[in-house]
C-alpha cells in the first residue's frame, strides 16, 4: 500500500487546502494571529501521518499516528 492510498492522508491534504483557501479570505490580523498558527496544526497532520507511515516499527508509526 502507497501513502496516497491512505483515506486517512486524503482527509489530511483536503483539510489542508480547505483550510488554505479559507484563511487566505481572512484580513491581516486574523491571518498574522489565528491563521498561522492554525495552518501549521492543520499542516502538520498530513506530515505526522507521512512520516510514520515511513517507519518499520510499529511503536515509531504508533507515535506519529498518535501526534498526527
Amino acid at each position: 500500500m502507497r501513502l496516497e492510498e491512505l483515506n486517512v492522508y486524503i482527509l489530511s491534504m483536503e483539510l489542508g487546502d480547505k483550510s488554505w483557501e479559507i484563511i487566505n479570505h481572512w484580513d491581516y490580523f486574523l491571518k498574522d494571529t489565528l491563521g498561522k498558527q492554525l495552518i501549521r496544526a492543520v499542516d502538520s497532520v498530513a506530515a505526522n501521518i507521512s512520516e510514520g507511515f515511513g517507519r518499520y516499527h510499529f511503536n515509531e508509526a504508533k507515535h506519529f499516528g498518535y501526534y498526527a
